[in-house]
């Protein structure tokens, strides 16, 4: 079923590793969204398994960096890749056909109130997510590439 995130996580990924610019300018139809929205692939090493694991996340390009957003669609706990993150911050990004190592940090204050905003500008359910979210401050992660 098209509107299982499962399905359609899924077959994002596949069409990274497969068509990476079709999958930068992806089509979020499938999420309710309709626009196309430029999606980076993060690659984690899990925490619990140490095997790679591949998130399609929205992003934006910041100050030389990628900044991505673990609102897991306002669920109460984070996602994988952010506690894969908070584990190991190294990590792999692919944007379109450029990859890249990266360092990732969380941001605080000013900076995540800043980028949060430019955030809902690509993506406007960031708010709404927060708001489902309760509790939970979602994280504004930034991703610092790395120099070769």
């Amino acid at each position: 079923m098209a509107n299982d995130p499962r399905v359609w996580i899924q077959e994002h990924i596949q069409l990274y590793l497969t068509d990476p610019e079709k999958a930068h300018m992806w089509d979020a139809s499938a999420a309710g969204f309709n626009a196309t929205i430029p999606t980076l692939l993060l690659i984690t090493r899990g925490r619990k398994t140490g095997k790679d694991i591949f998130s399609p996340l929205v992003y934006k390009e910041v100050n030389g960096g990628y900044v991505v957003i673990a609102s897991r669609g306002g669920a109460p706990e984070h996602p994988n890749w952010y506690l894969n993150l908070k584990a190991t911050p190294d990590c792999e990004i692919r944007v379109g056909r450029n990859k890249m190592m990266a360092t990732a940090r969380q941001t605080e204050g000013d900076e995540r109130a800043n980028i949060w905003q430019q955030m809902t500008q690509i993506y406007p359910f960031y708010d709404d997510y927060q708001k489902r979210a309760g509790e939970r401050i979602i994280p504004v992660m930034m991703l610092d590439p790395k120099s070769a």
